[in-house]
């Protein structure tokens, strides 16, 4: 089947069509006279539909319906929650393989990695699940008599989530399902370039939120990003706004949210570094190398973009990964065979080109790959040979992210020397070492190691699991969302005093005779 077929059946399979809403607060909003965008498929730089754009009108519908919906919602008691929280996930499972297949159209992902994307989010309903029934808070000893003291969770409202194009389905549930089931409602703007897959999503959950007849959870405002991103962190209405994409974005929202004091999650850029001992099997580190710098093109913010790599096996490592590169194919990620689909767009090849070029002019040098590939039948796609680059740990052009397949290549001497070069850039999500040396592997775990949020041993940097906190550290903002206790920053955290005696003491042996 052609790729224009395939459009036109997933489309239809989704309830989605040629012209579609982009707001959703109970309702879907009309699409007749609105503003819209086409979502262009990677894949071979054809539209593949239109989804309107939120108006300043629309915007004020949905979080006004979301304010409402919140004071419903949140009377519902947790495990209940939980339950239509279940039964979305189980609507996800019948419809995965539409999804994935739309998700891999809309952005380019392989359609291992599609399907693969809203299994994570089926992984998280379960996971929200049976967290509906752990909101555990804590009993604290008091010091007064007669009097006892418990910290507890409650929701803290409506929410707004901001998610990026590279993994249009799996972040937004990181977030909304676990909000839902802390008893949040969820107002969400997607990429720009991701619209028709939040809308498909949203609609497998209205689907189930009408037949349960559930308070309404999950709101839809597909807008321009600067416009509709800074709208909602500025809104004093949603008092947490969780943002996932580039740095100098994020700190445009942080500062947003910070100027009315809200909360906010940030999940910004990666520079994610794997360092590969002479003390490891090297066929199991390129395995983890290659998976970590060619899965998703290079456009996951866990992507591995440095290869630190000892001297010893430097000649003896690259030969594997130069030959698994040499065997990637690259082209269209709806045929199986396919490990490398295209960048999202023109702008993405065009960085990866300049950053190719910057890194020569530092000093760099191309071993393998760094120009684009034309793809047969696919001539509009945006399809790219992943490059890998020799280079200087002190090159400017190695400390920024380049959201594209570049691996930049170190060698280093001792391990002293390879966290060093590890923790040198600005960012801090994700680490990797290769290593069967217990001393080597402790030390990159410890507190004198990797700087990152995520560490991960003998694996790639890429492929988090649900039930660890995802987060970085430094540049790449700090916050922590899906597993783990990362639940509680949906909640507000009270200290509950009950005094059930006959007096008031104080605490501190204060006393106040009246």
């Amino acid at each position: 089947m052609d790729i224009k077929s395939q459009k036109k059946d997933v489309l239809s399979a989704l309830g989605l069509g040629k012209l579609n809403s982009g707001t959703y607060y109970g309702i879907w909003a009309e699409t007749h006279g609105r503003e819209s965008i086409a979502s262009i498929s990677p894949i071979d730089g054809e539209e593949t539909a239109e989804i309107t754009l939120a108006s300043d009108d629309d915007y004020e519908k949905v979080v006004s319906a979301a304010e409402e919906s919140f004071l419903k919602w949140r009377d519902i008691p947790a495990p209940k929650r939980g339950s239509i929280i279940r039964e979305i996930g189980e609507e996800l499972r019948r419809n995965k393989s539409n999804l994935g297949r739309l998700l891999s159209i809309e952005v380019g992902k392989t359609l291992t990695e599609g399907e693969g994307e809203i299994q994570e989010m089926i992984d998280v309903a379960d996971l929200a699940v049976g967290l509906s029934r752990q909101l555990y808070g804590l009993e604290i000893a008091s010091e007064r008599s007669r009097h006892r003291m418990i910290e507890q969770y409650v929701p803290i409202g409506p929410i707004g989530v901001i998610t990026s194009f590279n993994f249009p389905a799996s972040v937004w549930s990181w977030n909304a399902l676990i909000a839902a089931v802390c008893g949040d409602v969820v107002v969400w703007k997607p990429s720009s370039k991701a619209p028709l897959t939040a809308a498909a999503i949203t609609k497998v959950a209205e689907r189930v939120i009408k037949r349960l007849k559930s308070p309404e959870i999950f709101f839809l405002a597909a807008g321009e990003g600067k416009k509709t991103g800074n709208m909602m962190a500025k809104d004093r209405r949603l008092p947490l706004i969780s943002f996932t994409g580039s740095v100098p974005t994020g700190k445009r929202i942080a500062e947003g949210v910070a100027g009315r004091l809200g909360r906010s999650i940030l999940e910004l850029g990666g520079n994610n570094a794997a360092v590969v001992s002479d003390r490891c099997d090297l066929k199991l580190a390129a395995k983890g190398v290659s998976f970590g710098a060619l899965a998703t093109a290079g456009q996951r913010c866990t992507s591995t973009r440095r290869l630190i790599l000892h001297e010893k096996v430097y000649e003896q490592f690259m030969d594997r990964i130069k030959d698994i590169y040499r065997r990637a194919k690259i082209g269209n990620p709806l045929e199986n065979s396919v490990l490398v689909g295209p960048l999202i767009d023109k702008d993405a090849v065009a960085k990866f080109r300049n950053a190719i070029e910057e890194a020569r002019k530092q000093g760099g040098k191309t071993i393998f790959g760094g120009t684009e590939a034309e793809i047969s039948g696919f001539e509009g796609g945006n399809y790219v040979v992943p490059a890998i680059v020799e280079a200087s740990p002190d090159m400017d052009i190695v400390r920024k992210e380049t959201f594209a397949p570049i691996l930049y290549v170190f060698k280093y001497r001792n391990l002293e020397e390879a966290i060093r070069i590890h923790n040198s850039v600005p960012q801090g999500l994700s680490s990797s070492i290769f290593s069967n040396d217990l001393k080597e592997v402790e030390e990159f775990t410890s507190a004198r190691g990797s700087d990152c949020g995520i560490v991960n041993v003998n694996t790639a940097t890429a492929g988090a699991e649900i039930g660890g906190a995802f987060g970085g550290e430094k540049e790449t903002g700090g916050g922590r969302e899906s597993g783990s206790d990362a639940w509680k920053a949906y909640m507000k955290r009270q200290t509950v005093t009950i005094n059930y005696g006959n007096d008031i003491p104080l605490s501190q042996d204060v006393s106040f005779p009246v």
